[in-house]
This record gives C-alpha cells, sequence and structure tokens, in this order.
C-alpha cells in the first residue's frame, strides 16, 4: 500500500524509473537480437527497433527524474522564500528600534557620568 501511496505522490519519478527499465529491457532484446543472427539485414530491424526505442526511453527517464529533482528544489526555494518573508522586519519597525537604543545609550551615558 505504501508503494501506491509512494507512486501517486511521486508519479514523475515512478514514471522515470518505469521508462529507464523498459529502455534496458529493450536494449538488452535487441542485442539478444542482434547477436542471434549473422546477417547485417537481419541485424538491422532489431538496431532500429530495440535499440534506439531502449535509448529514447532511457533519455526520456533521465529527463523525468531530473524535471523531479527541479521540482523539489524549486517548492524549497519557494518555502524558504515565504518563510523569509513572515520574519521580515518592516522598516518603521527598524527607525523605531534604533531610536529606542538611542534612548537606553543616553541613560546609560547619564547613569555614569552621574
Amino acid at each position: 500500500m505504501e508503494f501506491v501511496k509512494w507512486c501517486r505522490l511521486q508519479w514523475d519519478r515512478a514514471l522515470a524509473v518505469a521508462a529507464v527499465l523498459g529502455g534496458i529491457v529493450m536494449v538488452i532484446v535487441g542485442w539478444v537480437g542482434v547477436s542471434g543472427t549473422p546477417f547485417i539485414a537481419k541485424q538491422v530491424p532489431y538496431v532500429a527497433s530495440d535499440g534506439i526505442g531502449g535509448l529514447v526511453l532511457i533519455v526520456i527517464g533521465t529527463t523525468l527524474w531530473l524535471s523531479a529533482d527541479m521540482n523539489d528544489e524549486w517548492r524549497t526555494l519557494d518555502r524558504l522564500e515565504d518563510v523569509t518573508r513572515r520574519n521580515a522586519v518592516d522598516r518603521s519597525d527598524l527607525a523605531l528600534l534604533a531610536e529606542r537604543v538611542r534612548v537606553l545609550e543616553a541613560r546609560d551615558e547619564m547613569s555614569r557620568t552621574s
């Protein structure tokens, strides 16, 4: 059940794994087909269909995986941006704090001189 839940949440990664595995199987099937025939004319269909198709699936799978990683990075950056916005201090608050520090420093100076 957890695997199905993971596949629903991480559909792009699940599809990437399936595409890469399918591509590897196609390349192996193509290799077995090519190695079983001594005539080049009979090897070409295996290379054209299984070999190239398998490589295309592997490229699609790796692209999907990288895309999923980039989506994770963007989600992390969005969360950091939200936290930064929530913790931002208003300029007027900074001015009030600076004025308060000056008052406290002036009091400290007055208490030292007396």
